[in-house]
């Protein structure tokens, strides 16, 4: 060829598709210009680049979505229309689990991206950065064809359902700490006469919130206390509460070895686990009020049942008084009165159980027991460091300098300030500065002896 080819330039010329180009006679083999493959393929990203400027949006359907191990997902869009289809490369940074969940075959998908050429194998490509629902109808439709498997499989079964007990001893909540759920179950355990709560937080949306709430309600099911677990969050957008249909965290509820109250956002809001879990409420707070015994009702009832016992005894004095005498009677009634007596004996038991003085009288000694030995702790630690202390200061006390001038010894410095340890050091005549056991003098040198 004439001209030399650089690696970034076109040749030959790149058409531009406004000005057409007349056609030219073949030419012969000698005289033909030969593009490499990397030319052809440089020239082809270009005139993708000039048809398609910047990021477009794409629609289209989901098929042969494949996650890649190194955490890309490839998938190709289908025209729904057209006999058409683009392949998808997102790649991992700009993947999250929600985009992983709507990546499904079948969805409808809107896709933000770039055509590129793949030049390694010569193939036109979406890579996408953004991809957004169609709308409701792709992840509704996903929704029902899961909620279809799992109901084939009998998770939604009614006979799977087991009852809630009437007195649990721990009450497992499984949402999130910091917010309004568990306070708003408090408040009702509060309002009912108290329960024993025992909190596992966990996400309730965004990334990784499923497994966080399976995480949690494994926790909980270990507790043997545990005899119900509430688990919900409050309301939501319909994409915060995409993750209680998770299909991992729909199964664990339905394995869960305890009964499960479900409580997803609001009434109208619905989720998989409403269905796998033992009972549905329609609010974390109704929740509460299905799970904590309404003690002030119990109340009621035993106090129901005392006049119930008097009523009973009194028709049986009268009626058996007159025929069968005062001694009879007695016996009668005693043993009319048994049944009652004996219900009403165990509500007493289990109202004293959880009376507040009772629960604040059993708080208030193990406060006093704790505080005891922490007392005790502190003293016995502060009298060995007292000891520690002493033995310190006496060594201090057995090498300080003062302890040798105690002793009748005295220092002697020259006029710089530095001891005098060698007699030759000092000539006659020269001042020295003396320090004894009390107090301190001058002296002037007048002879000297080496020892």
């Amino acid at each position: 060829m004439s001209e030399r080819r650089s690696q970034g330039d076109l040749w030959p010329p790149y058409p531009s598709a406004a000005t057409p180009q007349p056609r030219q006679p073949p030419q012969g083999a000698a005289d033909r210009d030969v593009l490499t493959v990397a030319e052809l393929a440089r020239a082809l990203q270009r005139g993708i680049e000039q048809a398609v400027p910047r990021q477009v949006w794409v629609e289209g359907e989901v098929v042969g979505a494949r996650p890649a191990s190194s955490g890309h997902l490839y998938f190709t869009l289908k025209d729904q229309t057209e006999d058409a289809s683009i392949d998808v490369v997102m790649y991992r940074a700009s993947l999250t689990q929600r985009t992983r969940a709507l990546v499904t075959d079948g969805a409808r998908l809107r896709t933000r991206g770039r055509p590129q050429l793949w030049t390694a194998r010569g193939r036109l490509q979406l890579t996408a950065d953004r991809i957004e629902a169609a709308g409701k109808g792709a992840i509704l439709e996903a929704i029902e064809k899961l909620k279809e498997k799992l109901a084939s499989e009998g998770l939604f079964d009614p006979e799977r359902k087991r009852p809630l007990p009437k007195d649990p001893r721990t009450i497992g909540i499984v949402t999130s700490a910091g917010g309004a759920v568990i306070h708003d179950i408090c408040k009702v355990a509060a309002r009912r006469g108290g329960a024993h709560l025992l909190l596992a937080p966990a996400r309730v949306s965004g990334m990784g919130a499923a497994e966080s709430i399976t995480r949690a309600l494994r926790m909980l099911e270990n507790v043997a206390t545990v005899d119900v677990i509430i688990a919900g969050r409050g309301g939501g957008s319909f994409d915060e509460l995409l993750v209680w249909s998770d299909e991992a965290l729909v199964r664990a509820v339905a394995r869960c070895r305890v009964p499960i109250v479900s409580a997803v956002g609001h009434e109208v809001d619905v989720a998989l686990t409403d269905f796998a879990a033992d009972r549905r409420a329609a609010t974390p707070s109704q929740a509460a009020e299905m799970c904590v015994p309404d003690r002030g009702a119990w109340r009621r009832e035993v106090r129901h049942l005392e006049e119930r016992l008097v009523r009973c005894a009194r028709s049986q004095l009268a009626k058996h008084a007159a025929a069968l005498g005062v001694m009879e009677h007695t016996l009668d009634a005693r043993h009319a009165l048994a049944p009652h007596r004996a219900l009403l004996e165990d509500r007493r038991a289990r109202l004293s159980h959880v009376d507040p003085r009772a629960v604040v009288a059993r708080e208030h000694g193990d406060l006093l027991r704790t505080t005891e030995r922490m007392t005790s702790l502190v003293i016995a630690r502060v009298e060995r460091e007292r000891g520690e202390l002493g033995r310190i200061v006496a060594g201090l006390d057995a090498m300080s300098p003062l302890r040798v001038l105690g002793r009748g010894y005295a220092i002697a410095t020259d006029g710089d300030g530095h001891a005098v340890r060698d007699a030759e050091e000092l000539e006659p005549g020269e001042t020295v500065h003396v320090r004894v056991h009390h107090g301190r003098f001058s002296a002037r040198v007048t002879d000297r002896k080496p020892d």
